[in-house]
């Protein structure tokens, strides 16, 4: 059979090579290295195609595609949100991702983005506290401690600093594993019985819980001035973390306000209530945190821009690493226009063998 072809490879990224990667570079250089690719195609946010994402929900939860082009490069995601995933072993969240050539619409990366999107998630929510949290801010409760809650706790610590962590989630064993995975790795943990004892003495408050469902994770009396609320979740139609009394009280800053309407917290507003792009605030056209009293709201849904800054991030790390698979994904004929030709030459090719 014919050698195969240098225009029908795709370097693909395994989980396993993802993550000798991120280990090979450091977890938290990732991290920062990352954020500040995030932060500038936040920049450039107006150049880039934006839609909310495609989404397919079920009773039993939502696969999305995420798309967005800078009109060089385009990029993709294909994510799930299944919350009792885990009950039969599975992930909550799994994702894949391509990074592909607009001037010729070839595959340029093909990757998981499972552990991708945890990192790029961690590394956003630290980005926007970046511009919104208190400037000395150390302390942060994170009150949800599944699979994103270390990925937070060390974005947070490598980009802002923030070294004193307050766990709560309502399985202890999610705590415990949180707190056993982040020993030895600079920080000072106190495993609380309530979300009410997390936040107290929190700058910074990061909810990230699972269940795609109502639920009042933060109510009103629970948050006091002068804090910044990082509300990650897993969001969507009727997913919601805090109580609307917070929301009012917040100056909110989004990522692509058609999506967060849909997804976010502020689903719980009327459709339209005033809120702030962050963007705006990473390029200087609006301001972020103003005064020490103000309560700051990241109401964080993700977007595919963030995945497309990921997928650019890897795809410049990996020369001379090895760390990535040549697949053989598209088809090239000796002639552009003899694909069937292609396909007769390799059933002759079997017969011969």
């Amino acid at each position: 059979m014919n050698a195969i072809s240098k225009l029908a490879i795709v370097p693909f990224v395994s989980v396993d090579h993802m993550m000798k990667l991120v280990l090979k570079i450091g977890v938290e250089k990732f991290l920062t290295d990352l954020s500040t690719y995030i932060e500038e195609d936040f920049r450039r946010w107006e150049s880039f195609d934006k839609t909310p994402r495609v989404a397919s929900h079920s009773d039993e939860g939502v696969i999305e595609l995420m798309p967005t082009s800078d009109g060089t490069l385009y990029g993709f995601k294909y994510v799930n949100g299944h919350p009792k995933n885990t009950k039969d072993g599975r992930q909550t969240v799994t994702a894949f991702g391509v990074l592909s050539d607009v001037g010729n619409g070839y595959p340029m990366l093909l990757t998981e983005m499972t552990i991708l999107t945890a990192l790029r998630t961690a590394a956003t929510s630290a980005v926007a506290a970046k511009y919104l949290a208190p400037k000395e801010a150390d302390t942060m409760a994170i009150i949800g401690n599944g699979a994103q809650a270390e990925f937070q706790a060390m974005a947070f610590k490598a980009i802002l600093g923030v070294n004193k962590l307050r766990l709560y989630d309502i399985d202890a064993s999610a705590t415990q594993k949180c707190i056993r995975n982040l020993t030895g790795l600079g920080f000072q943990m106190t495993a609380c019985a309530s979300g009410q004892e997390a936040v107290e003495g929190a700058h910074i408050i990061t909810t990230v819980t699972a269940d795609k469902q109502y639920a009042t994770i933060l109510t009103d009396n629970m948050v006091g001035s002068g804090v910044h609320i990082n509300a990650v979740g897993g969001d969507c139609p009727g997913k919601t973390e805090l109580h609307q009394d917070i929301l009012t009280r917040s100056d909110i800053f989004v990522e692509y306000p058609p999506q967060t309407r849909i997804e976010g917290e502020i689903q719980q507003l009327a459709p339209d209530y005033p809120v702030n792009e962050l963007w705006e605030v990473i390029a200087g056209q609006r301001s972020g945190r103003r005064d020490g009293r103000q309560i700051t709201l990241f109401d964080s849904v993700g977007f595919a821009i963030e995945d497309f800054s990921a997928l650019r991030y890897v795809r410049d790390q990996l020369p001379g690493t090895g760390l990535y698979e040549e697949l053989d994904l598209l088809a090239d004929p000796d002639e552009p226009r003899d694909l069937f030709g292609m396909l007769l030459r390799c059933e002759k090719a079997i017969a011969a063998a």
